[in-house]
């Protein structure tokens, strides 16, 4: 299935949407064209009919956790998995991924760099593209400390960005606040000092990495956005009288022009338990202070990339990522901001601008056909027709 054709109703582009009927042809994994209109695909082309079909990039869901099986204390449950078992937890991750339309993930905290050896030892075009930053730096004892990341002082700092680094990882990331599921840890404080923060970020841009900080801390977010690093994840602003992202604050971050992954989107139809609920409430972490947070961060024009932080739970499972949009949407971004937060923005997060997360001549056949128009009505991203990883139909 070398050369075939998809033609459809409309076309969201990664950053626009194009009606009036497209034909999209694919050849050796790339896009070969893009025609809008009637136009006919050459012979010997077979092409599939969407009538009612609306063609978007491959997904791109910018924070997740392979490693982890969305079951009960996924994270904390990894520091006594068997190794032998990850590679099948890793695959089965992005099996479930794919299947909702993501073609590309960014795992933002594996195991002692288990994501980063399981892709190394594989080159697999059936699965999604996995952007890796192996085990999070955090303090000694400190957010997912489990993983293996701990280092401590300016020194042990930068020795842990060149473990990162000679590991494999594309990024880094820091802890550079406590988490809710990490007992002994304060979300309300940040983990290391102006300098141990610097020396990390440093460090990485030294070695052509880019640094994304863990900040639910409204002084880590200040702190992360002092010391320049290139992303910040949650970004809750969390302090002793709960999570308020101050305005102010926002257009710092918008002029700054580093990317925020809010990390919304949970699967409705799971409850999540009270005691769960009740332990992010103490965080000040409601769904409301994080929904009134997205809104003001959007309203302020800062860079919003879509990220789920698939795998911690079962209400945080592989393959969420549509419910990161439909929120995005409920808290006033437009339906082409979210689409375009898990595109084109999520593409050039990842440093994979130049070949994802835009449907035209030369880029990756990573696609997603979905039933409707999603710049009408955004919950339709969850019903994908079609699901194509370099070129091959996988859905």
């Amino acid at each position: 299935m070398t050369k075939h054709a998809v033609r459809v109703a409309r076309m969201f582009d990664g950053e626009r949407l194009v009606d009036g009927g497209v034909l999209v042809l694919l050849d050796d994994r790339r896009i070969a064209a893009v025609h809008q209109g009637d136009a006919e695909a050459p012979d010997g082309w077979p092409v599939r009919e969407e009538p009612n079909g609306t063609l978007l990039p491959g997904l791109v869901d910018a924070h997740v956790h392979l490693c982890a099986d969305a079951g009960p204390d996924a994270l904390g449950r990894l520091a006594e998995r068997p190794e032998s078992d990850l590679d099948g937890v890793i695959e089965a991750s992005l099996r479930t991924h794919l299947a909702a339309g993501v073609t590309t993930v960014r795992d933002l905290g594996d195991r002692r760099d288990a994501v980063l050896r399981w892709r190394g030892r594989r080159v697999r075009d059936d699965l999604p593209t996995v952007v890796g930053a192996g085990a999070p730096v955090t303090s000694v004892g400190g957010h997912c400390w489990s993983l293996g990341g701990e280092a401590g002082g300016v020194d042990g700092i930068r020795a842990a960005v060149r473990v990162r680094a000679a590991a494999g990882a594309d990024l880094v990331k820091v802890m550079a606040s406590g988490g809710v599921f990490t007992p002994g840890t304060d979300t309300t404080r940040p983990q290391f000092t102006d300098e141990e923060l610097t020396a990390a970020v440093t460090q990485a841009h030294d070695l052509g990495l880019p640094v994304t900080a863990h900040a639910h801390a409204l002084s880590a977010v200040e702190q992360a956005l002092r010391v320049g690093v290139d992303g910040i994840e949650h970004c809750t602003c969390v302090t002793a009288a709960g999570a308020r992202v101050p305005g102010e604050l926002a257009g710092r971050l918008a002029a700054s022009g580093l990317a925020v992954c809010a990390t919304l989107g949970t699967d409705p139809a799971v409850v999540t338990p009270p005691e769960v609920v009740e332990t992010a409430a103490r965080a000040g972490l409601s769904a409301a202070a994080l929904r009134d947070g997205v809104a003001t961060l959007h309203r302020a024009g800062v860079r919003l990339v879509a990220g789920s932080d698939a795998g911690l739970g079962p209400a945080k499972p592989h393959g969420v990522l549509p419910e990161t949009l439909v929120e995005y949407v409920a808290c006033g971004m437009s339906a082409t901001a979210a689409l375009a937060a898990a595109t084109s923005v999520g593409a050039d997060v990842c440093g994979l601008g130049r070949r994802k997360g835009r449907v035209q001549p030369g880029f990756d056949a990573d696609l997603l056909v979905v039933d409707g128009d999603p710049t009408g009505d955004i919950t339709v991203v969850r019903r994908p027709l079609l699901v194509y990883r370099a070129g091959v139909p996988v859905r």
